[in-house]
């Protein structure tokens, strides 16, 4: 018996049996809130295959941790941007350093954010679709209980379900105002990280490049400009090759990186003044912020930039796994930027001078792969939960299904870079930008974190607290220093994010409109029946795949299209495509079929159900993987009809009685109703398929406001006329596809 789930809309039976073989097997299926993506986003087994996690750390190192790598570069010149005052000055600085990458890169990410992973992956809106998943907050009413026997949908979690779980999913679910905050916290936490991705380039570019000043007077600012633009450009054009590869080629020069810093940090600290390492107490910090004040509160805003590109290690955690994460930042990662700092911090204690150029070579690029490639994951999560625009996703790697890259976005984030680099020109400003967008993502993180304590970890309460009071204070404090410049450079970044808010907003808000049309006007079975009954005459061979987002009822495109043609082919399929808040839905289970009763009207509802980041289009053909589940769903159909008809004290009519009424024989089990039912649908595809798509235009219903006009009438049919057809999402054949056109008014 196929893991598809089968309904009737008329058999409460039915569900109840489908529902107790699917929970069981969910129950043989173990999940936690730590789960890896490599038993999800990688082939199966490999999360015991340590040679899969070395290779995954390994490749890692190319791409996650490249702006964590060539932060100590600008740094340092960030925290003094006047100069040294006073030599015990860096002891404070260099203390604040360790501390602040202690504390939130290692204890917080590594230790805690990585466990509240979606299936293996990362990002604002994994996180947003994990408390969907326990909190009915998503604004889309398209919630069905069988969603929640799907095996990766719902996690194990602990026993000891505490009052305070069920006050905040209450409070959720019950309250509007929260759901549409939580909502646009995220579209505002996305964007800013997609604002990240461009800024990490264009900093780590331009200082790498800007080293070269010192070396040769030939080096005008001009021409560091245009240097790193053609940089910038490689590095974008190099994208289409895949993280795999892409990982694999800046993996070792980065490896290189990292024990190059470390030696040269121990090197100097040996060399210079070994008396740094007093910096591990941390009350050097508060001796620093008595004798600076105000400066010192500001001079967070520099050091917060030795944290940059941390978000990183989750974002990108979709391409990896997150013990490979684990592994590379605890053994090579950490020590290594740490021993640099320290290295820095002993030259600069013999050399006051030197602030502006303490650490003045880097290796171009390497900085900023990270945030790219986190940028094409959280793009594709968005798409499918319906928060942006439809644009290409590609896989580019057979065995991590999770490296994907995204030929629109990619080239976008190559203008912007561009862009910012030719206006900005030197790294101060840039570096002012940069740090509001990491601490402000960072700061939703660990909100959104504190959520997923409480609802899904059931955390005791002190330890949450505590993760406020220490996590929370620090990531504040560093929000209120950076935001003191936003007028040099710190506006950047919001004015990004909000533009891209915009667009996001905007097609969310319509595509929850044209949902909550279809819904209000939906056809009723008993209309559908009526229909197809006068139409029977004129039943055409073949068969015709109506689709629509609506997962309740029949589309209102279906009446539409018998208005306009008043003929019907044999075999009618209503397939609803319908994303979860989850990362992956198994193929197996991905197919949700009803039936519209009669069962000899052969009229079929189906809802296929996605992660935000399944393939739809390269895995296997969608209509034959379809009709093959629908004969699967035929079968089944038929056999727990016979079990109902077990517990009847009186035969129905597809049961006959033979001689004197003593044996009895079921047609079905002679091959009668299954057989012939496929044989019909096997007869139909012959006939040839029809894929029937809506066409929708859609305008302001009457009377709107001015701003509900501009909305829908400009700002979504601008974004629908320049980007791709439902079709191409779905790889429709155009020989085979009709477009019905209908409007919509919202």
């Amino acid at each position: 018996m196929s893991s598809d789930v089968v309904l009737h809309e008329e058999s409460t039976a039915a569900a109840t049996a489908t529902a107790t073989a699917t929970t069981t097997d969910q129950e043989r299926r173990k999940a936690s809130s730590d789960v890896e993506s490599s038993n999800h986003a990688h082939p199966k087994g490999s999360g015991d295959d340590w040679m899969v996690i070395l290779q995954l750390a390994f490749q890692s190192l190319g791409v996650v941790y490249g702006d964590l790598g060539t932060s100590p570069l600008y740094v340092y010149p960030s925290i003094f941007p006047d100069g040294i005052k006073d030599n015990d000055d860096i002891l404070g600085a260099l203390s604040l350093i360790i501390y602040t990458i202690t504390l939130l890169p290692l204890i917080k990410y590594v230790c805690f954010v990585l466990r509240a992973n979606d299936n293996g992956n990362g990002g604002t809106f994994a996180l947003y679709s994990l408390i969907c998943r326990y909190a009915k907050v998503g604004l889309i009413p398209s919630q069905e209980v069988e969603d929640r026997q799907v095996s990766t949908y719902q996690l194990e979690l602990p026993n000891n379900r505490m009052l305070r779980a069920s006050k905040v999913k209450s409070f959720l679910e019950n309250s509007n105002f929260a759901k549409t905050f939580l909502l646009f916290a995220t579209m505002l936490g996305t964007s800013m990280l997609i604002g990240d991705g461009v800024l990490t380039p264009c900093i780590s570019v331009l200082s790498a490049v800007g080293g070269i000043k010192g070396a040769t007077s030939a080096m005008t600012e001009d021409r560091i400009v245009w240097i790193s633009v053609v940089i910038l450009i490689l590095l974008f054009m190099v994208q289409r090759f895949g993280t795999d590869k892409v990982g694999y080629t800046f993996a070792p020069i980065i490896c290189v990186w990292f024990f190059l810093i470390s030696g040269i940090g121990i090197y100097n600290f040996i060399k210079y003044d070994p008396s740094v390492i007093k910096a591990l107490n941390p009350m050097y910090i508060i001796y620093y912020f008595m004798r600076n004040k105000k400066k010192a509160w500001i001079s967070l805003g520099g050091c917060v930039l030795s944290i940059t590109g941390t978000e990183a290690l989750f974002a990108d955690l979709g391409h990896f796994s997150v013990k490979s994460i684990q592994i590379s930042m605890c053994t090579l990662i950490y020590p290594a930027v740490v021993l640099s700092y320290v290295g820095q911090s002993s030259y600069l204690r013999e050399n006051n001078l030197a602030v502006s150029e303490a650490f003045y070579k880097s290796i171009p690029v390497i900085a900023s792969q990270a945030l790219i490639s986190g940028t094409f994951s959280i793009i594709q999560q968005s798409l499918a939960l319906g928060c942006f625009p439809r644009v290409k996703v590609v896989h580019t790697s057979a065995k991590y299904k999770g490296q994907v890259y995204v030929p629109e976005i990619n080239y976008l984030l190559m203008l912007a870079c561009v862009f910012v680099t030719l206006g900005f020109k030197d790294t101060v400003k840039i570096g002012n930008a940069y740090g509001i967008a990491v601490v402000f993502v960072m700061c939703l993180t660990s909100a959104y974190l504190v959520l997923v304590m409480i609802i899904l970890w059931k955390t005791h309460i002190l330890f949450i607290f505590a993760y406020i009071l220490i996590i929370g204070s620090v990531e504040l404090a560093y929000l209120s220093s950076v935001l003191y410049k936003f007028s040099e450079g710190g506006y950047l970044p919001l004015a990004f994010a909000l533009f891209l808010v915009s667009i996001m907003y905007t097609w969310n808000y319509v595509y929850r409109k044209k949902y909550y049309f279809e819904l209000n006007h939906k056809i009723s079975s008993v209309k559908v029946h009526r229909v197809i009954a006068e139409t029977n005459s004129r039943r055409l061979p073949g068969m015709a795949i109506f689709y629509s987002e609506l997962v309740h009822g029949i589309p209102p495109i279906f009446e539409h299209y018998i208005a306009n043609v008043p003929a019907l082919h044999s075999i009618l399929v209503f397939v609803s495509v319908k994303s979860l808040p989850i990362s992956k839905v198994p193929v197996d289970e991905r197919f949700l079929f009803r039936r519209v009763l009669p069962k000899n009207l052969l009229v079929f509802r189906c809802v296929v159900r996605y992660g935000y980041t399944d393939v739809r289009n390269e895995q296997e053909p969608f209509e034959s993987l379809l009709i093959e589940r629908l004969k699967n769903f035929i079968k089944e159909d038929h056999v727990m009809g016979l079990a109902q008809l077990g517990d009847n004290d009186e035969p129905a009519q597809n049961i006959r009685l033979i001689g004197d009424g003593d044996e009895i024989v079921n047609e079905e089990e002679e091959g009668g109703g299954a057989d012939r039912e496929i044989e019909a649908l096997d007869r139909a595809t012959e006939a040839g398929v029809v894929h029937l798509v809506g066409e929708h235009d859609v305008v302001a219903a009457k009377g709107a406001s001015i701003g509900k006009r501009i909305l829908i009438d400009y700002g979504y049919s601008f974004l629908k006329r320049n980007l791709r057809q439902s079709n191409e999402v779905f790889d429709i054949p155009h020989k085979k596809m009709l477009k019905v056109g209908m409007i919509y008014e919202l």
